[in-house]
């Protein structure tokens, strides 16, 4: 039976400042480091043995996958990065902070522009310190400007449908580790969650999510390993 893991990268530099940090590539803090090793506690503890993993480009879920895959004794396994697996871009909003914006946006803007499934935030400006057309990491592709959750699984889908969705339908175990986005519009994709409904979905940091997959890829099972850490898991359409 296809398993799939997803493995929500722990707390950044910019998470802890509470910056909206998107494609910007920042470490994990030393808590964001053991909110990893304690996700390879559990991916040893459940006894799973991966085929290959996944991650972004980005620094904190490559280190997240590499710590992760380290502490269950499964770091020689297969990782390919993507540039598909990002985070969300937040367009003009990167780099500032949530309550920068809430003061000259209101609260309310700020929620839509976090939570709304298809509302992006303003366009990220070229020219500027984070023009990520600059960054040889993305030589060639399509970069967007700014990203809403649903232009975020647009550019996932192709990735999943080319590289991963064949590994799984011939029966691989996989660990992705990337970013609440990407993971919420991989979740999306999978249980067939209505628009309304993803932006309550919930991914806990550090805390694998096991889904075990029919021949259709569709979920035939799903868990978080730290019970104690759990978010309600949406059913599958």
């Amino acid at each position: 039976m296809p398993t799939l893991v997803l493995l929500r990268h722990g707390q950044s530099t910019w998470n802890l400042e509470k910056r909206f940090t998107g494609w910007v590539d920042v470490d994990l803090t030393p808590q964001g480091e053991a909110e990893a090793t304690r996700g390879g506690d559990l991916l040893k503890q459940a006894g799973l043995e991966f085929d290959r993993a996944y991650a972004s480009v980005l620094t904190r879920a490559i280190r997240t996958a590499d710590l992760a895959l380290a502490r269950a004794d499964q770091l020689w396994i297969p990782l390919a990065k993507s540039w598909r697996l990002n985070e969300r871009h937040y367009g003009g909003l990167t780099g500032k902070t949530h309550a920068e914006v809430a003061a000259t946006e209101g609260n309310e803007q700020v929620q839509a522009w976090r939570r709304s499934y298809d509302v992006p935030p303003p366009p990220l400006q070229p020219g500027g310190q984070y023009d990520f057309t600059r960054d040889r990491r993305y030589a060639g592709e399509p970069i967007p400007a700014t990203e809403s959750l649903k232009t975020t699984l647009d550019r996932v889908l192709p990735y999943w449908t080319a590289e991963i969705a064949p590994k799984l339908k011939a029966g691989e175990t996989l660990l992705i580790a990337a970013h609440g986005n990407s993971i919420r519009a991989i979740v999306k994709h999978l249980f067939g969650v209505p628009d309304a409904a993803i932006t309550s979905v919930e991914i806990p940091t550090g805390n694998p999510l096991l889904i075990t997959l029919d021949a259709a890829l569709k979920p035939a099972g799903a868990r978080y390993l730290d019970q104690d850490r759990a978010e309600r898991l949406p059913a599958a359409a």
